[in-house]
């Protein structure tokens, strides 16, 4: 028999409560709904005298956004997802700090996938919180935050140089001669790096066109970056990649 999970959602829109209250129910029947808010202060109140393993969260509240709640806690323990709006900022703002969200309205299937992600991960650091919170407060802030299997890492994308794929797994070149391996494919950070920055120059490569320092035509053609490593361009792309960096 399954352990039930206590949870709670504060959202300042009856009918969204309503609606994934009710979803948890038919989709998610090991959640048990322990209490409700519609506000940051409301919700304050609600936590501090809640016990819960799993809190829905809405980023924007009437009275200010979920992460007053959060900063305005003093400890907690319990597992967060948040819950937005379709707008292309925060979904990028979600991805780059790696932490886990809904989109309104909200999908059953993804909900279920949601749920027994986050049931079974550790919470957040506090790098991640961070990251999202500067994204969703800036647009134009510059950090992403990376896993390895050691630890979690906030870096501005300004010093990242290049990236590799290896497998399932990607490298992170850094201007600072480090490097990273990042438990995610190179695909999955091609969607969150801006593409106005980084360039596709072959199945395995994904770069900083602002560290890219010239295109050599021999042996097949390829890249030299700043830190004077080389990486391939693909006959199919090399025409968009020089257009990309000017070079065309």
């Amino acid at each position: 028999m399954k352990q039930t999970i206590k949870a709670a959602i504060i959202d300042d829109m009856d009918m969204a409560r309503a609606t994934l209250r009710a979803d948890l129910q038919e989709y998610c029947p090991d959640i048990e709904i322990v209490g409700e808010a519609d506000s940051v202060v409301s919700g304050l109140k609600m936590l501090k005298s809640t016990k819960l393993d799993l809190l829905f969260l809405d980023i924007e509240l009437d009275d200010g956004i979920g992460f007053d709640i959060l900063e305005l806690l003093e400890q907690y323990d319990f597992q967060v997802i948040f819950t937005t709006a379709s707008d292309e900022y925060a979904i990028r703002a979600f991805q780059v700090s790696a932490v886990d969200y809904l989109l309104k309205p909200i999908d059953p299937e993804l909900l279920q996938q949601a749920v027994n992600k986050i049931t079974h991960s550790a919470p957040y650091a506090p790098e991640q919180l961070s990251v999202l919170r500067d994204q969703l407060a800036d647009k134009d802030t510059q950090k992403i935050v990376l896993h390895t299997q050691e630890k979690i890492v906030s870096t501005d994308i300004n010093k990242i140089t290049r990236l590799e794929s290896n497998g399932n797994y990607t490298y992170f070149y850094f201007t600072d001669g480090s490097k990273l391996l990042i438990t995610k494919t190179l695909k999955d950070f091609e969607k969150v790096l801006p593409d106005s920055k980084f360039i596709r120059t072959h199945q395995s490569h994904l770069v900083n066109a602002d560290e890219v320092k010239e295109f050599v035509k021999t042996e097949g053609g390829y890249l030299l970056m700043n830190d004077q490593s080389r990486v391939s361009v693909s006959i199919r792309k090399r025409t968009e990649v020089l257009k990309r960096l000017g070079m065309a």
